[in-house]
């Protein structure tokens, strides 16, 4: 049985991880489609967007009628940029809406929301 030092610890080493912010792209293999958007967590954002997938919740249509058709095994996602981690939050802001128009216009993908 664990301690409270023991879980204190776990939480405060928990409340220290760098979260990865990005731009991430997600792709249909069938059709060559691609979506791109940012995030704050980009772990996260992939767990959030393939659960809004698959109970065909997901904001955008045209990326939920893909899957409907085509299915999850046809899909993938790819982190295609990071930010770097001692940005500061209002900057980071900035720049994630930056390097998404320009790996939108640089993919001709279709732009999503910020997760």
């Amino acid at each position: 049985m664990g301690s409270n030092v023991d879980k204190k610890e776990a939480i405060r080493k928990f409340k220290e991880q760098k979260v990865a912010r990005g731009v991430y792209a997600v792709r249909c293999t069938v059709t060559g489609h691609v979506w791109v958007g940012t995030s704050r967590n980009l772990d996260a954002t992939r767990n959030g967007t393939w659960f809004s997938l698959r109970i065909a919740g997901h904001r955008d249509k045209s990326l939920q009628e893909e899957w409907n058709m085509h299915g999850e095994p046809f899909f993938t996602y790819e982190i295609l940029e990071k930010l770097e981690d001692d940005l500061h939050p209002l900057a980071a802001t900035d720049l994630l809406k930056e390097k998404g128009k320009h790996w939108v216009t640089k993919m001709s993908a279709h732009p999503l929301l910020p997760g």
